[in-house]
């Protein structure tokens, strides 16, 4: 219950928008190009596989009309593309293509960007792809699939512990057992019916559609999300029954093997739905999410087993069976965690100069800290162990009499008073043995049981801030990825320019407009800058000021100012040193008469 109660807390408290990790590498027609004949189709191009929706694209006319197009598929067959079809003839002018389409990690991911036909138009039609999410739905998604998460660690884990440590007492663990089932129950059939609404970033009345909720199953998701119900009720029954097994040392590999095998099926549930299935490594990698899903539910929900047994006196025999469970889910945690981050960063320089990698460095230090707890929690097993032992040796360890010794010789009788003794009595009863002050059995066990206790607790809190960093994780891109949809430097090491567009409006009539940034070469160094304004009619636009600045906010690097001299047509710097690699916050502020002004930032990345 705390390790969930801190978990949603601290989820829910830092929710915000979810990153995606599939990321646009290229467009043909590219963004922002002036063809002499209309292109046939639109490609986009991805860093992974992506899934595709009915809606996925929209081209827009100069004047805002929707362009007839047929369905989205596949370029050449590639997963990692979407193409549309361009039906209807188009005219000169400049078009608009909004696109939405689902990662492999299954986040939706939209967009928009421009093309022109002959010459571009003096007037393009705007269009808001929408919110990659809604707010609430996003809210409940979210809550669902960590909900989810911490059930099937709950589940998980509890089943090993009560399997591979055998307590005596297991009925304490079936609430929990039956709690986890339940939750994951619950919340899978959330994720199923929110799938609709979260995959169009609708609000979560749009999961009332009996189309969309039918085009869920056909999904990928909702197809795993189905596997993942019948998974439950089957682990529903195989718990049934061997509730009702006599008790034993552990259970024979026969009725274990069932267990396992539903909870690796589990775990792949979620290692197809997420970024293991796309990628580098495919097959090792979904196999090495599964395996460091299971190692985390059998540890972390052990640990909340062993806490409800703790209640209770318990031998030092399942503290120690535990012990050494978790140790070797700490190894699985190690090795597989090295393999994903590894895959996951793809250059050690990500390891600093990207978000994903400072993630990883705060995981691997509260990982750390969690380790301290665990060697902490191992110290008091060992006390128990010795203590309980020591406990066996005192009552048990007393010499039996002799067999066929006869019973010990009476008191010699009082001489004041005789005992007179009848022909063919027994002897006479033996005297009661004087009272004694009754000693608290197992009262160092039970200290020490109090100390572990609290351990375990520490444990399961520490546990709980490495899980929340870890699903933080899991929504950031990761920098392989980033990487790849940057670019690669082309041959001879040139880099071309940075090219960047912020659109901007002062809320006035005719106060739209667009700023076109130039940064050669668009790397670490010295940098020229040019900048030209565009008016509303896509022709050059006069403006008083134009300045620009350059953060780099994870280095507490800026704002760096660009000197930028008017040129009579457009803007230029001879040279602003960016000193460091990385995505940096570019800022733009247009003044376009004495009294007003606006200022637009975007994100630019800058090359080693």
């Amino acid at each position: 219950m705390l390790l969930g109660t801190v978990l949603v807390l601290l989820l829910l408290g830092g929710a915000g928008p979810a990153s995606a990790h599939a990321a646009l590498t290229a467009t043909d027609p590219g963004d922002g190009t002036v063809l002499r004949q209309a292109p046939r189709s639109v490609t986009l191009t991805f860093t992974e596989a992506v899934g595709l929706r009915d809606d996925s694209f929209r081209v827009l006319d100069p004047g805002g009309h929707r362009v007839e197009t047929g369905e989205a598929g596949r370029a050449d067959g590639r997963s990692d593309t979407a193409r549309v079809t361009l039906r209807g003839r188009l005219g000169e002018g400049t078009y608009t293509v909004a696109w939405r389409v689902i990662s492999a990690d299954s986040h939706p991911v939209s967009g928009a960007f421009t093309f022109s036909v002959g010459k571009p138009s003096a007037t393009t039609a705007v269009v808001d792809p929408g919110p990659t999410e809604d707010p609430l739905t996003d809210s409940l998604h979210k809550l669902a699939r960590y909900l989810a998460h911490l059930a099937a660690a709950l589940l998980i884990g509890t089943a090993s512990f009560v399997a591979l440590c055998r307590p005596p007492d297991p009925a304490p663990l079936r609430r929990l057992l039956v709690a986890g089932w339940w939750t994951l129950l619950v919340a899978t059939l959330a994720l199923l019916v929110l799938r609709a609404p979260y995959e169009a970033g609708s609000g979560p009345a749009a999961a009332l559609d009996p189309e969309a909720f039918g085009g869920t199953l056909t999904s990928r998701p909702g197809a795993l999300l189905l596997v993942r119900l019948g998974l439950l009720m089957v682990t529903r029954v195989f718990l049934a029954r061997t509730a009702r097994l006599p008790r034993r040392d552990g259970l024979t590999p026969y009725a274990a093997a069932p267990g396992l095998a539903l909870a690796v099926g589990l775990a792949l549930t979620w290692a197809a739905a997420e970024h293991a299935s796309a990628g580098i490594q495919v097959p090792l990698a979904m196999a090495s999410t599964a395996l460091h899903l299971l190692a985390t539910a059998v540890w972390l929900g052990g640990l909340a087993a062993l806490l409800v047994s703790l209640r209770r006196p318990t031998p030092a025999a399942v503290v120690a069976r535990f012990s050494r469970l978790a140790f070797a889910s700490v190894t699985v945690l190690v090795v597989t965690g090295v393999y994903q981050s590894w895959r996951g960063l793809g250059s050690w320089s990500a390891l600093t100069g990207t978000t994903y990698g400072r993630l990883l460095l705060a995981k691997l230090a509260a990982v750390v800290l969690l380790l301290a707890a665990a060697a902490l929690s191992r110290r008091w097993t060992a006390r128990l162990v010795t203590t309980d032992a020591e406990t066996v040796v005192r009552e048990h360890g007393r010499v039996p009499e002799p067999v066929g010794a006869g019973p010990p010789p009476l008191p010699d009788p009082s001489p004041q008073t005789p005992v007179h003794k009848p022909v063919g009595a027994g002897p006479p009863p033996l005297a009661d043995p004087p009272p004694q002050t009754p000693v608290p059995e197992s009262a160092p066990g039970d200290a020490h049981r109090r100390a572990l206790r609290r351990s375990v607790l520490v444990e399961a809190v520490i546990a709980a801030v490495v899980l929340v960093i870890t699903t933080v994780l899991t929504g950031t891109p990761p920098a392989r990825a980033a990487a790849e949809a940057a670019g690669p430097a082309p041959a001879g090491g040139v880099l071309p320019a940075s090219v960047t567009t912020i659109p901007f409006d002062v809320g006035t009539p005719g106060g739209r407009g667009t700023v076109q940034i130039t940064l050669d070469p668009g790397r670490t160094g010295d940098n020229a800058v040019q900048a030209v304004v565009f008016g509303a009619d896509g022709g050059l636009a006069a403006v008083p000021e134009l300045r620009l600045s350059f953060t780099l906010a994870d280095h507490g690097i800026g704002p760096i100012g660009a000197e930028l001299v008017d040129r009579g047509g457009y803007w230029s710097a001879n040279s602003v040193t960016l000193p460091l690699s990385g995505t940096w916050t570019m800022k733009a502020t247009v003044r376009v008469s004495e009294v007003d002004q606006v200022s637009e930032s975007r994100k630019v990345r800058i090359a080693p």
